[in-house]
């Protein structure tokens, strides 16, 4: 399980805003700079503040100056103070203990793919191991899942979902004898003629390659690695110039610049692979260059004909995909941003505009997000991160993702536990400098008529304005996913009496999903919840709670009657 943080109460007397209209509301959610939360507006770094700052979105006042502390679950966490920041947002809740509510998603590869690192990764902060099926075999995968569930089996609060993540249709170099050297300026050959692999020419797995170019497009290996401009091509081979060199390995991935190619989304490999999914009841399926809707209604077709009950996650990385962003993201469960080939595709400058136009997107329609590719990119071979990676993490957190994802940080790193331990403390401080509430000012659009969403926004509310957790109970996850993409200041306890559930809803922000059989009877279920919560020390005796009873399918109520309640533990 992996750290959690006591936050106390706001440290400060300034004069506060209310919550004012409806526009006011919207105007907050513009966030303040991070300099603006350091330092009060009239300060310098040098000099004293001669302007009155006015602290924006507090909501009650609580007690002065507590400290919060990250409380370490495991030998190798060191404890951190945490210095306490001029926003009063910084610290809304005076009683609820609360952990971090970015979910972290790590890919599992050689580094990692045994049940002490399983173990480990998961006291460390994992809340989805990723399988990527570009790599390894059914054999190798089936380890993993198997040792997943078996962590899930025995942990009594904490819980792993496994996602599978597609190949898709990579264009891939063949393989190479020994690595070539390739030196700016000179000449080198790709040919759709299979086992080639000499000095100046080499093989490509992909028949339509030829037909996809043209002279003059920049051809780009392993994301940018290296460059090469197509000068001509003839019936089976494509002569390139070398524009950026380096050394050239086995079946590298091949990218031309603001181009996709012409290969179907879902190929034959990804079929297998996506029964293999299914056979193994895997919680989401991560689907690789989709370009627009209709391959994710295809494959939900597919899904409900096999009755499974597997949520698809789709990846942003084609320039085709973006013209078709809002029908892709609408007919999926959410979305990973995979800036690695979407900065291969697209200029690169665009890639954190797209990565913030897509978090929105998502937030705006309740879908999950998933921000990924080269996070730490740097603790594959070291073992601390570069302060721009930190940076990149916050920023995501900041954004409003659900999830944040190592790809080779912990599939074949030097310093898996490391990674995700960084990814834990910088998402972890990044959250306490967010103001409780801000939520997109057009959220809740495409489901404006359910009466269950006006009821997750005032819990919400509640939650803000009392300094409380909430507690919902959830046959199907929608309750608690709904408000988990209000983004509540307090923990979403999920108490759900599905296994399959609870997987699902470790990817959700802010959400903690907890496994317990529901009786018949409400209010001995509710005292069970609490006692457990107590028991557990995710509440105190004495402390409040919103325990929210809504949703989809109606548990101990009518269908047509909605109700909050504030219980004391």
């Amino acid at each position: 399980m992996s750290q959690v943080v006591a936050t106390r109460s706001v440290h400060t007397s300034l004069p506060r805003l209310s919550s004012g209209s409806l526009q006011h509301r919207a105007d907050k959610l513009k966030p303040p700079s991070f300099a603006s939360r350091v330092l009060p507006r009239g300060k310098s770094w040098k000099g004293e503040a001669t302007a009155v700052f006015r602290a924006t979105t507090v909501t009650a006042r609580r007690t002065l100056h507590a400290e919060p502390k990250i409380i370490p679950v495991t030998p190798e966490d060191v404890p951190v103070e945490l210095q306490q920041l001029g926003d009063a947002s910084v610290a809304m809740w005076s009683k609820p203990t609360v952990r971090r509510k970015t979910k972290i998603v790590c890919t599992i590869g050689p580094s990692t793919n045994t049940k002490e690192m399983i173990w480990k990764l998961a006291e460390a902060g994992m809340n989805v191991a990723r399988l990527n099926m570009s790599h390894g075999d059914h054999a190798s995968h089936q380890k993993v899942i198997d040792l997943v569930k078996e962590y899930n089996a025995q942990s009594k609060d904490n819980v792993i979902a496994i996602m599978l993540d597609t190949k898709g249709p990579e264009v891939r170099s063949g393989d190479l004898p020994q690595p070539i050297t390739l030196i700016s300026g000179q000449e080198f050959t790709f040919t759709i003629q299979r086992g080639v692999g000499a000095a100046d020419c080499v093989s490509v797995n992909y028949d339509d390659f030829v037909n996809d170019v043209e002279g003059g497009d920049m051809l780009l290996v392993d994301g940018g690695m290296m460059s090469l401009m197509v000068k001509s091509k003839t019936e089976d081979s494509v002569n390139c110039e070398v524009v950026d060199g380096g050394e050239l390995k086995s079946r590298r991935h091949l990218n031309v610049r603001g181009k996709s190619a012409t290969l179907p989304s879902i190929t034959e490999k990804d079929w297998d692979d996506i029964k293999f999914g299914v056979d193994n009841q895997v919680d989401f399926y991560a689907v690789s260059f989709v370009k627009d809707a209709q391959v994710v209604h295809e494959l939900k077709d597919y899904l409900q004909g096999c009755d499974a009950d597997i949520h698809v996650i789709v990846k942003i990385e084609s320039a085709d995909s973006i013209p078709n962003l809002h029908s892709i993201i609408t007919a999926s469960d959410g979305a990973m941003v995979a800036r690695g080939d979407l900065g291969a595709e697209l200029p690169i400058e665009e890639v954190p505009l797209l990565q913030e136009e897509i978090i929105r997107t998502c937030r705006s329609m309740g879908k999950a997000v998933i921000v990924a590719t080269n996070m730490l990119e740097s603790m594959i071979v070291h073992p601390t991160p570069t302060r721009a990676e930190v940076s990149d993490i916050a920023i995501a957190v900041r954004e409003g993702a659900d999830a944040v994802m190592l790809s080779g940080e912990t599939a074949h790193g030097k310093f898996p536990l490391k990674a995700v331990k960084v990814m834990h403390s910088v998402s972890l401080r990044t959250e306490a400098t967010i103001a409780a509430g801000e939520m997109p000012s057009n959220f809740g659009q495409a489901l404006r008529n359910r009466m269950s969403e006006m009821f997750a926004y005032h819990a919400t509310m509640m939650s803000n304005t009392l300094g409380i957790s909430t507690v919902v109970f959830t046959k199907t996850g929608f309750m608690g996913i709904l408000l988990s993409h209000y983004r509540p200041s307090g923990t979403i306890f999920a108490f759900t009496n599905e296994k399959r559930i609870q997987q699902r809803l470790a990817l959700y922000q802010g959400v903690c999903p907890i496994y317990m059989e529901f009786s018949d009877d409400a209010e001995e279920t509710f005292s069970r919840a609490l006692s457990l919560l107590q028991k557990q020390g995710m509440v105190k005796e004495g402390e409040e709670v919103a325990l929210v009873q809504s949703g989809r399918q109606p548990i101990w109520r009518f269908q047509s009657t909605h109700n909050i309640q504030v219980r004391k533990v």
